[in-house]
């Protein structure tokens, strides 16, 4: 008898446990379904907005965002406002590599190599200098306007959030072909920026402020290390890519396993980083970069044009994507209940970070410039950066988006959820902090352009980027280092040549003896049209 009670028990628990199972399973389809529906909502909106001289696609996302979030507040009562929750592991691990590597494989890489160390100037060293202003600011000032909570490791933390920038307002409106000089120096910092404050902010949370004597070198020679092998990985793992595609010639049977095995290998790339504790975004960056140089050669036409393609649209949904969730988080009501300060000195500390970030970004972006322009000298083929261009770099980093909020839910919550009024302070400043420099940088964006650049300076630098292709001449960059079938003083001479010619244009010296090299060993193995410009650059 009690067997059979038993088997009755179960046998009426099974269909209980199946309707919980199908109501937790729609309860986790509804809220996709309403997200989903929202983002082509946004895709709608910033199409039929497309010719505005006011707004972006960043900003149509953000403002749908702010609206759906009270269409959901009304609905439930004022209890939440947001469709999904925000984990930073999701955001990190699915929605930042497909931007990044698109980055990487679109990028003129030309201009991109010309202008490197300009680019390396303002994406890693003015980061360092503004983590510091920031820091240093925010840590005196912030105990002024009645908020002296933070640790010192929070301080620092707070540094590296806002010195992140994002830069999809103006690339939105730069164009890429009328002004390449400026296009390459606000794309490249963009993304180097990002990897570096990334890799600041992982070695900050590994730093012991207790034990600070001596450990400043140690967190630097951490940074670099990280850097350089980051960087090697993405660019082995491209390698690797290229030379698989080539050998096995996947597209004779099918191009679905070409363009398969590119997406597959870049996010294995990634995600190898991250299991090494690298920076995963410095790895898929430059394995875009290898990609795009090798492997991109190595398949059929219509795979080429299929990756550009998917890339790029991969890329646009996953940064719509996280606009659309900021949007919604500005109104997380239970964030604001938590914060205990009074209006007027949030809006202080919100005056002070934003006042902060202006004043870090140029004490590195004007500086910086006159130092590039004054090594730049020398070189006729080198364009300066102008006043004009320095402004418009300068505003192109005011803007902070989703990097920033993801290091700020990493530092100030738990899988998106905090219980501490301070921290979810500091969640809600940083919040303000990107809606306001987004909204209102971003809608000055094309009017300031604009206004810097009529249309007869973009023609100029048009033209001027016409005569330095690498057709026109280069004079003595076309000399050989060594010749065996020459004496050996004019071999000596042409060494001190060589030599002067990398002390005094290193970039185009390095870039030419570089090409020289990719030509005659890295293509014949890993793929590319030797002595012609790549149709990617």
């Amino acid at each position: 008898m009690a067997m059979i009670m038993s088997m009755m028990r179960v046998a009426f628990d099974i269909p209980s446990d199946m309707e919980k199972n199908m109501a937790h399973d729609h309860a986790q389809v509804v809220p996709i379904t309403l997200f989903v529906a929202v983002l082509c909502l946004c895709l709608l909106i910033g199409h039929l907005l497309e010719e505005s001289r006011w707004v972006n696609e960043s900003i149509v996302a953000i403002f749908v965002g702010c609206i759906a979030g009270v269409v959901i507040l009304l609905i439930t009562q004022g209890k939440s406002s947001r469709i999904l929750t925000f984990n930073e592991e999701v955001f990190f691990i699915y929605l930042l590599p497909p931007i990044i590597f698109n980055a990487g494989f679109q990028v003129k890489k030309k201009q991109f190599f010309h202008n490197f160390l300009t680019i390396m100037l303002f994406g890693v060293v003015g980061v360092f200098i503004s983590t510091s202003i920031i820091t240093g600011g925010s840590w005196w000032l912030f105990p002024k306007l009645g908020f002296p909570s933070l640790t010192a490791l929070d301080y620092l933390a707070l540094g590296v959030i806002f010195s992140s920038t994002d830069t999809v307002c103006t690339l939105q409106v730069l164009n890429q072909e009328a002004t390449p000089l400026l296009y390459s120096l606000v794309f490249g910092e963009g993304v180097v920026n990002d990897a570096t404050s990334v890799v600041l902010f992982n070695a900050v949370q590994k730093l012991d402020v207790s034990r600070l004597d001596g450990k400043a070198f140690r967190v630097i020679g951490d940074f670099l290390y990280l850097f350089a092998a980051s960087t090697a990985l993405g660019v082995i793992a491209g390698l690797v890519t290229a030379y698989i595609l080539k050998a096995l010639t996947f597209g004779k049977h099918s191009s679905v396993r070409e363009i398969s095995m590119m997406m597959l290998m870049a996010y294995l790339s990634y995600m190898l980083a991250e299991l090494l504790q690298l920076s995963g975004i410095l790895t898929v960056f430059f394995c875009g970069i290898s990609m795009s140089h090798y492997a991109w050669h190595n398949v059929t036409e219509i795979s080429r044009t299929t990756t550009r393609h998917v890339f790029a649209t991969m890329s646009f949904i996953a940064e719509t994507f996280i606009f659309l969730y900021v949007g919604m988080d500005a109104l997380d009501i239970e964030k604001w209940r938590m914060t205990h300060l009074r209006f007027g000195n949030l809006l202080g500390i919100y005056s002070c970070l934003i006042f902060l970030i202006l004043l870090g970004r140029a004490a590195f972006i004007f500086p910086l410039s006159a130092l590039v322009n004054y090594m730049n000298r020398r070189v006729e083929e080198t364009p300066g950066i102008t006043l004009q261009h320095q402004i418009i770099i300068w505003w192109a980093g005011l803007m902070r988006g989703a990097v920033s909020i993801a290091l700020a839910f990493k530092q100030f919550t738990f899988s998106g959820v905090t219980s501490d009024p301070v921290k979810a302070t500091m969640i809600t400043n940083t919040i303000i902090v990107v809606l306001f420099t987004t909204l209102v940088f971003g809608c000055l964006t094309k009017p300031l352009i604009r206004y810097l650049l009529p249309h007869h300076v973009r023609r100029i630098n048009t033209r001027h980027e016409e005569s330095s292709e690498p057709g026109s001449p280069v004079g003595d960059l076309n000399l050989p280092l060594l010749s065996f079938h020459e004496s050996t003083e004019t071999n000596i001479s042409r060494a001190k040549e060589s030599l002067s010619m990398l002390i005094g244009s290193p970039v185009y010296t390095i870039h030419y003896y570089w090409r020289k090299f990719d030509d005659a060993y890295m293509r014949p193995i890993f793929g590319g049209p030797c002595s012609n410009p790549d149709t990617l650059e």
